[in-house]
C-alpha cells in the first residue's frame, strides 16, 4: 500500500510514491538518486546519512520519509551555490579535513547544523554556563560532532575546519 510524498531536495520539489517503510535515506539515494548521503550503519550511530531536514540536522536512516512530506531535505550537495562552495564546504577542503571522504558529506551537514545551533544560542553537554553565550571552543565542537564518525581518523582537521567555518580560526 505505497503512499505519495513530496520531498524539496536541494531546492527541487520531488512527489514520490513510496512504501510506507522507505527510508528518509533510501528515498534520497534510491529514488532520487542523490547519492551524496551515504548508508554507513543504517542504524543512526555512524551519521554519514546526515542531511539538514527544514534546517536541522538529522540521521536521515532514522527518518521515514512519509514523516517529512513536505519537508525542505538539504544534503551536501544542496550547500553549494553552482561552483561556489559553502563556508563548510571551503574549510573542509582547506583543512584536509577528509580521508577517503565517505563520511564528509554527513560531517559537513553537521557541521552546517552545529554552527546554526551556535548561531541560536543552543547548548551542548559541554557548555559550561547554560545562561551565557555559547561559545564554540575544540571542545564544543567535538562534542556537537560526536555523532559523526571517521574511520580515517580525521578529526583533528574536522575540527579546525569547524572553527575555520566559524570565522574562529582566522
Amino acid at each position: 500500500m505505497d503512499r505519495s510524498v513530496t520531498l524539496t531536495v536541494d531546492g527541487r520539489e520531488h512527489t514520490l510514491t513510496v512504501d510506507p517503510r522507505t527510508t528518509l535515506l533510501d528515498a534520497l539515494r534510491d529514488r532520487l538518486g542523490n547519492m551524496s548521503p551515504k548508508k554507513g550503519c543504517d542504524h543512526g550511530q555512524c551519521g554519514a546519512c546526515t542531511v539538514l531536514v527544514d534546517g536541522r540536522r538529522l540521521n536521515s536512516c532514522l527518518l521515514l520519509a512519509l514523516s517529512r512530506d513536505g519537508a525542505e531535505i538539504t544534503t551536501s550537495d544542496g550547500l553549494a551555490s553552482g561552483d561556489d562552495l559553502s563556508a563548510v564546504q571551503r574549510a573542509f577542503l582547506e583543512h584536509d579535513a577528509f580521508q577517503c571522504g565517505y563520511c564528509t558529506p554527513g560531517q559537513v551537514c553537521s557541521a552546517v547544523g552545529v554552527l546554526s545551533e551556535v548561531e541560536h544560542g543552543f547548548p551542548s553537554a559541554v557548555t559550561e554556563e547554560l545562561d551565557a553565550e555559547v561559545g564554540l571552543s575544540d571542545a564544543e565542537i567535538r562534542e556537537r560532532m560526536s555523532g559523526n564518525l571517521c574511520r580515517c581518523g580525521a578529526y583533528v582537521n574536522i575540527v579546525a575546519a569547524v572553527r575555520e567555518a566559524a570565522g574562529e580560526g582566522r
